[in-house]
């Protein structure tokens, strides 16, 4: 069995991640800021080790890669690089040191797409700062596992979503607020004809994916991966399912899209935008021949997990 070290592995992925990685024999060690409440019990996180680092500051004093490789890992998970500079510490101070490292990308890597679902194999055309960085950290990964043999893999999750947190509801934001509405048989406005794609992903399989990744280590290492459910979902069809979840006629109406918007406000708007330009649809393909992986969940099984869970909390009101 393997020394794993997961950096950022106190959010959603890695509250399934780390727990299988404990189960299947593995010796986990969580590097994070402080040390978080996880989102779900299990065993498993009192036979794990927690290592408290702040990647900002200890990578200002330029020691951040010089502590997670006196950790002594054989594999780091590494679910928090937004900058390539962050990369690049990190990496050359893990050279010649672990047998793999796998770095947490995004489907975001992805504006435009020519056909979908959209494959690997479709150069990144990232259109904002997020995906851009992302990009460039891919693409930096992917050149040193070619040529100078350092062992990357990238995987780009699409929208996570699992119990504990909302998801991107048919709106393309955050707000369970939406949901609520859905819940009392209000109107829900659409952009266009609500064709516009969205495509989730269960945290824990993301976690699985992790770990296909690492047990398939010879057909990853060099490659990137699309890492998302079976399907997308139109945003059209997302509301209506979510309609008939709570016993309710769909009751939709749209709008063109620069109408549509002005419907939203603040952050969800952004959000929204964010989602609706993209149209997000991914192929899975090279994860399930190289991988073997398997979605658990279909988007609309992990959605309605979480949707459940914010029920319970109270998040969602009105029926």
């Amino acid at each position: 069995m393997s020394r794993i070290v997961v950096i950022g592995g106190s959010g959603h992925v890695g509250s399934y991640l780390l727990p299988a990685l404990v189960e299947r024999g593995h010796e986990v060690l969580n590097v994070s800021r402080g040390i978080a409440a996880p989102y779900r019990p299990h065993w498993a996180w009192n036979r794990l080790e927690q290592v408290v680092l702040d990647r900002a500051a200890e990578e200002k004093a330029g020691q951040f890669g010089v502590k997670v490789a006196a950790l002594e890992p054989d594999i780091v998970v590494d679910m928090i690089s937004f900058e390539l500079s962050s990369a690049r510490q990190l990496v050359e101070a893990l050279r010649g040191r672990v047998e793999h490292y796998l770095c947490c990308s995004t489907i975001w890597v992805y504006g435009r797409y020519v056909c979908v679902p959209s494959t690997e194999a479709e150069p990144p055309n990232p259109i904002d700062s997020y995906g851009t960085k992302k990009a460039e950290i891919e693409s930096w990964l992917l050149h040193e596992a070619r040529v100078t043999g350092f062992p990357a893999t990238c995987f780009r999750p699409g929208h996570i979503v699992g119990e504990g947190w909302a998801p991107i509801n048919p709106l393309g934001n955050t707000n369970p607020d939406v949901f609520s509405s859905i819940a009392r048989g209000d109107e829900l406005a659409l952009p266009n004809l609500g064709l516009e794609m969205l495509h989730h992903v269960h945290a824990d399989d993301v976690a699985q994916w992790i770990i296909r990744a690492i047990e398939n280590r010879s057909a990853s290492i060099g490659e990137v991966f699309n890492t998302v459910s079976g399907h997308a979902v139109t945003m059209r069809g997302y509301a209506e399912t979510v309609y008939q979840w709570f016993g309710k006629k769909p009751r939709l109406a749209f709008a063109p899209f620069d109408e549509w918007m002005l419907t939203l406000k603040g952050k969800d708007a952004e959000v929204s935008r964010g989602h609706v330009i993209r149209s997000s649809c991914h192929s899975i393909e090279k994860s399930r021949e190289r991988l073997g992986f398997i979605p658990r969940y279909t988007s609309l099984e992990a959605i309605r997990e979480s949707v459940a869970a914010l029920i319970a909390c109270g998040k969602i009101v009105g029926l």
